[in-house]
């Protein structure tokens, strides 16, 4: 019944352009209220405490009902013309973040639509930092579990506690801020007021739409793609390090921090790789070079998927490097996708350990993020994690196979979906519209997983879940 309210504002800003998009949204808002009434009537005296399997379900529950609603004025707005099976596609991968889209002609879309698909971006930003931050290492799992190894997982009566309400209004304001000055940016950069303000939404949510089909490249403005550069890597930066440097009022807590340091690192020796191959190989005059690979580079580590160029079509093997690089993503307990860079700092770590280990048998060597010593339970976990995410890739990647997709195509959907990219390559690296229906379906599975960060779906498959 809450999530009805969202399509209000786009009924507002539809009568504001007079684009004609205005009931799609009212009878949207009816529908998806209604239908949340009736659910709610039979259990709305019931009072009871929230266990730690519940969370599981209800985390999953989440993004599969809301999916659904917000794929209704996608389903019934006469300007786009989908069916059911992309309505949904569209919606959950805006509400995921992931940004793969099955709309053309964005140019020619109602502002009501386009604002639309831009806020389902931010409102799952900002459920995924709650998520990430908040709930999931509740349940004992996510990256933020690994990196706070001080923190409990479930708390000792094993129920969800009211905590989470605090943490999430601390994450929302924080949110809502880099949202506001994100657009301010954009519009000092340049920028209409309209657009200044939908791409802020998907900036600071690391989701990827645009109101252009040409992405950012519409603009065509090195002012404006700095101000993007900016915002995505303060996005994919730990929340709750933006909380700790905004109480601080200090922007060195981020170089002190040692996942977010990393990441800066492997941002930075990409960028040198990609700038000095665009600029040996002639694609582009050095200065370019160095305004284009800034671009993907941030887009693509950070798991945004804006574009300001075709980056599947550049030479040699920096294509293929830029998109592996997504599997890596942005900090645990940010709106980036991938596995977190803490749990390839942990991986690395402990490879290395375990070659000193061949050395010095009997040697102890310690495993450190920074300062703090980590566990080999939280190593295992990360092993365990990497472990079932390669798994679970291959098995979704055979399954686009069987569907009749290509093999460069299949490759790069899994990944661009697991980790909530969005463009791939070959027949996927504009859009998603040519793509059979099963593979559609497919990869919204491929987008659940990679968002509740693998092992919060899967507990639903497993026997031991249900047994009481």
């Amino acid at each position: 019944m809450l999530f009805s309210l969202t399509m209000l504002p786009s009924a507002m800003v539809s009568l504001l352009y007079q684009d004609g998009a205005y009931e799609t949204f009212i009878i949207a808002f009816g529908v998806v209220l209604v239908s949340g009434f009736l659910i709610w009537l039979p259990v709305m005296n019931y009072q009871g405490d929230l266990r730690t399997r519940d969370g599981f379900v209800i985390t999953v529950v989440f993004w599969l009902v809301l999916g659904l609603a917000g794929s209704l004025p996608f389903y019934f707005a006469p300007s786009v013309k989908l069916d059911f099976t992309n309505a949904f596609f569209e919606s959950f991968s805006g509400l995921t973040t992931t940004g793969a889209t099955v709309i053309t002609g964005l140019d020619d879309l109602p502002q009501s639509i386009l604002f639309y698909r831009q806020q389902l971006q931010w409102l799952g930003g900002m459920g995924i930092i709650v998520l990430a931050v908040a709930i999931l290492p509740l349940l004992g799992v996510g990256g933020m579990q690994l990196y706070r190894t001080e923190t409990p997982g479930p708390v000792k009566d094993n129920k969800l506690t009211p905590r989470i309400k605090e943490t999430a209004k601390a994450l929302w304001y924080i949110y809502v801020t880099l949202t506001i000055a994100c657009a301010l940016a954009y519009f000092i950069a340049g920028m209409g007021v309209f657009d200044a303000i939908t791409h802020a939404f998907s900036t600071i949510a690391i989701g990827g739409y645009s109101t252009h089909d040409a992405s950012i490249a519409y603009f065509d403005s090195v002012a404006i793609e700095t101000v993007a550069v900016i915002f995505m890597l303060i996005a994919a930066a730990n929340f709750s390090i933006h909380f700790v440097a905004f109480r601080h009022r200090s922007i060195k807590i981020y170089f002190q921090e040692p996942e977010y340091r990393t990441f800066l690192y492997i941002f930075g020796v990409l960028l040198l790789i990609v700038v000095f191959t665009l600029w040996v190989t002639g694609t582009y005059p050095a200065l370019s070079a160095l305004r284009y690979g800034l671009f993907e580079v941030t887009s693509i580590l950070t798991t945004t998927g804006f574009g300001a160029a075709d980056f599947s079509s550049w030479p040699l093997f920096v294509p293929f490097m830029l998109f592996l690089s997504s599997f890596i993503g942005g900090c645990a307990g940010s709106t980036a996708g991938g596995m977190k860079v803490i749990r390839v700092m942990l991986i690395t770590k402990q490879g290395l350990r375990e070659v000193q280990r061949l050395m010095h048998p009997q040697g102890v060597f310690p495993l450190k993020v920074g300062k703090r010593t980590m566990s080999d339970n939280v190593i295992q976990s990360a092993w365990g994690f990497f472990s079932v995410y390669i798994l679970m890739y291959g098995l979704i990647f055979m399954l686009l196979l069987a569907t009749g997709l290509d093999f460069t195509t299949s490759w790069s959907a899994v990944g661009a979906c697991m980790n909530n990219l969005g463009p791939g390559l070959n027949e996927i690296a504009q859009h998603y519209e040519n793509i059979n229906e099963p593979a559609k379906w497919i990869l919204c599975f491929a987008m659940l997983l990679g968002r509740l960060e693998v092992f919060t779906l899967l507990v639903l498959f497993t026997p031991m879940f249900w047994r009481r």
